[in-house]
């Protein structure tokens, strides 16, 4: 029996603390889902107690079969789109983007987050998602599907088109940096002579 399973159990023997358990579990992912969706903390902040808010509402109507985080992913998801069409977002707070994740161990470097985001950024609305789901929130196929509403399969071959389309833009982004440090040297080494 997993952690959640036990917190689950607790939930529907009626003690009610277990409910705080279940929101710093899963708090953390939640909120980093929420910031690359709403692109400012303080949006992030929002949607995330909006998301745990919906979903101790509603658990009395959930059915535990292990797939609450899908489920938390679900609500996140449609609050993050509801607040984006309400104009809620803001330009992305980059500074509190790279203390939150840095520390999170989401990417090695904040700089290549960065990059990663906006190469993601470009790619169509489910590629999009299913990239940031698999990489950014390290979802498996399986539970992407299951907040996605979509076949394993259908999951599956979209993210290979999704990795596809980003290792061609950042072969893309290479080839012009190195065009540009050519230049680069070549400038500097026709001002050397």
């Amino acid at each position: 029996m997993t952690r959640e399973d036990e917190i689950f159990r607790q939930i529907k023997q009626g003690n009610k603390e277990y409910v705080d358990e279940l929101v710093r579990m899963y708090y953390p992912e939640i909120f980093r889902y929420c910031i690359w969706h709403t692109k400012s903390y303080a949006n992030a902040e929002d949607a995330v107690q909006e998301t745990f808010l919906k979903a101790v509402r509603y658990l009395d109507r959930y059915t535990h079969k292990g797939k609450f985080r899908a489920f938390l992913y679900q609500i996140a998801a449609n609050t993050c789109i509801d607040m984006n069409r309400r104009k809620y977002e803001e330009p992305m707070d980059t500074e509190i983007l790279e203390t939150f994740m840095e520390p999170a161990g989401v990417m090695d470097d904040v700089e290549e987050t960065m990059d990663f985001l906006s190469l993601a950024e470009n790619l169509p609305g489910e590629a999009k998602e299913i990239i940031l789901l698999r990489f950014g929130q390290e979802l498996k196929l399986r539970e992407i599907a299951d907040v996605m509403g979509l076949p394993l399969r259908t999951v599956q071959s979209k993210l290979r088109s999704a990795v596809r389309q980003l290792r061609e833009r950042i072969m893309e982004k290479e080839a012009a940096a190195s065009k540009k440090q050519r230049k680069r040297k070549l400038a500097e080494g026709k001002r050397g002579e």
